[in-house]
């Protein structure tokens, strides 16, 4: 993923106004998120632990999701799996809520998918995140394979919240 700025993911949001576009809590530290391992930005706000972000790049340029999730606490003895990344992490995974892009949005109307708690699938199908034993299935899939299935994934979950 190409590098971000501040500026242009506040931009980025197709499902919230330009208001709380500018209210929201962005990291800090985007200098140093490993970008080149990064299919898409995503993070857990620190200061309203019920709401997560996601930047992706579709079409070259930057689209971003706001989402709602529950606040994190103790996890069920179940291990879910990801709908993106198909991993089952230690973590967690989280249903996450979007409300719809435009007018359907205004209207209370929203989509939801299961994702990685800390939003970390790039990190875990790259092993560069450990998310715990058993926590991938063993596949043929080459590397690429995969994140190629993780980006379509992610794509038709960003179609459903804009549609």
């Amino acid at each position: 993923m190409t590098p971000l700025t501040e500026s242009e993911i506040r931009a980025a949001f197709v499902n919230c106004t330009k208001g709380e576009a500018k209210r929201l809590t962005v990291p800090r530290d985007l200098a140093d998120r490993p970008w080149a391992d990064l299919d898409y930005l995503g993070w857990r706000d620190p200061q309203a632990p019920d709401r997560a972000y996601l930047v992706t790049t579709l079409d070259d340029r930057p689209t971003a999701l706001a989402l709602r999730c529950p606040s994190p606490g103790p996890r069920q003895s179940r291990r879910s799996m990801c709908s993106l990344c198909l991993t089952a992490p230690a973590g967690g995974v989280d249903l996450m809520v979007a409300r719809k892009a435009g007018k359907a949005g205004q209207q209370g109307n929203s989509v939801g998918t299961y994702l990685c708690g800390d939003l970390a699938c790039s990190l875990y199908l790259r092993g560069k995140k450990d998310a715990g034993a058993g926590a991938r299935l063993p596949e043929s899939l080459t590397l690429d394979e995969k994140i190629q299935r993780t980006v379509a994934n992610l794509a038709a979950f960003v179609a459903r919240v804009v549609a």
